[in-house]
């Protein structure tokens, strides 16, 4: 990106954007004008795609509503989204996923889940070690 227009949108750019990425399961807050009115309306649903980079960046949004399979394209820096949320994290194995397009019912929902539990497994595994190497040290003082 050339130099000028990036120092021009750097102040533009959101620093307190949560880390997501393809695959999760997101929960995003919009807001919403209704004449004078201003509300908040959440939009659930798996991000099947990320695009762009700095000011430009934006990620689709992939839900089924009554059966039928609807996207809605965010730019992440949108002053309009107020938060994003992260239901539930997952393993994609693409960065791009537009086959869901073609699955129906709970196929299309169907995204390997990130497994916690080896994740818990290893860090229990750490602080035992971590306590295995302090006792020695802690016998010779």
């Amino acid at each position: 990106m050339n130099p000028i227009i990036q120092e021009i949108t750097s102040t533009q750019v959101k620093k307190d954007i949560t880390p997501f990425k393809v695959g999760d399961g997101v929960r995003v807050h919009t807001k919403v004008r209704e004449g004078d009115k201003e509300r908040v309306q959440v939009y659930a649903g798996i991000v099947i795609a990320r695009k762009g980079h700095g000011i430009h960046e934006s990620f689709t949004v992939r839900r089924l509503s009554y059966g039928e399979g609807v996207e809605r394209v965010f730019p992440v820096n949108s002053p309009n989204i107020e938060k994003i949320e992260v239901e539930r994290e997952s393993e994609p194995m693409r960065a791009r996923l537009y086959y869901l397009r073609r699955r129906t019912g709970k196929a299309a929902v169907a995204i390997k889940e990130k497994d916690r539990a080896a994740e818990i497994h290893a860090q229990h595994a750490a602080e035992k070690a971590a306590k295995a190497a302090a006792a020695p040290a802690a016998a010779k003082a």
